[in-house]
């Protein structure tokens, strides 16, 4: 397979306030092609209404969406600021990947991470 492009469908019952939040308490700009997606690292999440999703997620686990970042400190701070809670601090891994937890509006889990060897 080669793939051309790629891009995450996130839907929910409030895709407005959604989109919102992943514009302005994550930071991520709307696509310049003018499709309504939101530009994270070379992809776009797209929030979209869907006929049968209502409320929060039912497992939030199931799917994670990392978002690598160059300094984790500031951005956890940054996030926290604007009233992110997280479910898990700079937790380090053993292969040196730092990762800070958080869920967005519908539960969903979000992480922003970076890669730290032996620090």
């Amino acid at each position: 397979m080669e793939v051309t492009s790629f891009n995450i469908n996130i839907n929910s019952a409030q895709p407005e306030a959604m989109t919102d939040w992943y514009q302005n308490v994550l930071g991520l700009p709307l696509a310049a092609d003018g499709s309504g997606g939101l530009v994270v690292g070379g992809a776009h999440i797209y929030i979209d209404r869907h006929s049968e999703t209502s409320g929060p997620t039912k497992e939030p686990t199931r799917v994670l969406i990392n978002m690598f970042v160059d300094d984790i400190e500031a951005e956890h701070a940054r996030l926290e600021a604007l009233g992110v809670s997280f479910i898990r601090s700079m937790g380090r891994e053993e292969w040196g990947g730092v990762f800070s937890t958080f869920s967005d509006p519908d539960g969903n889990l979000l992480q922003i991470a970076e890669f730290k060897p032996g620090g």
